[in-house]
């Protein structure tokens, strides 16, 4: 199992109550669903434009990678106990990340990409994890503070 994590909230907080929502993700048309259920639920909690964008880019990221690395996955949406930050993991059961520190390094690509995906999803959020293990699949939490 290899791991990476930037200050993402304690997530038996946030996985201990129901998910806001939850996407199955096999298609481009369900990235744009999960995109936009993400931007709603942070409009509604009176986010800046910029701060939802941010998020939301950070969201099309990590679902266009389950769907394209990880044949496709499912994306679940929390809030945290206290309201102050909205969670969301990632999951999926592909091939799993060899060297996630790698992965997450500027332009680095295994798919013909800019390598900005991982690396990016990052620094447009809060806190940022990645538990991925060969064979295994891969589960990338994200948060933005509300």
């Amino acid at each position: 199992m290899h791991s990476l994590s930037y200050g993402v909230p304690d997530p038996n907080e946030t996985s201990s109550r129901p998910a806001v929502a939850e996407i199955t993700l096999a298609t481009s048309r369900d990235v744009v669903a999960a995109r936009q259920a993400v931007a709603r639920i942070l409009k509604e909690r009176g986010l800046s434009a910029v701060r939802i964008t941010r998020f939301a880019t950070a969201v099309s990221e990590i679902t266009r990678n389950a769907i394209v690395h990880g044949g496709g996955g499912k994306i679940s949406i929390y809030l945290d106990g206290r309201n102050e930050y909205l969670r969301v993991e990632c999951r999926d059961e592909g091939p799993g990340i060899e060297n996630v520190t790698l992965a997450m390094s500027e332009g680095y690509t295994t798919a013909g990409g800019l390598g900005k995906g991982l690396g990016g999803a990052k620094r447009l959020s809060h806190g940022f994890e990645v538990h991925s293990a060969p064979g295994k699949g891969t589960t990338v939490s994200m948060s933005v503070k509300l």
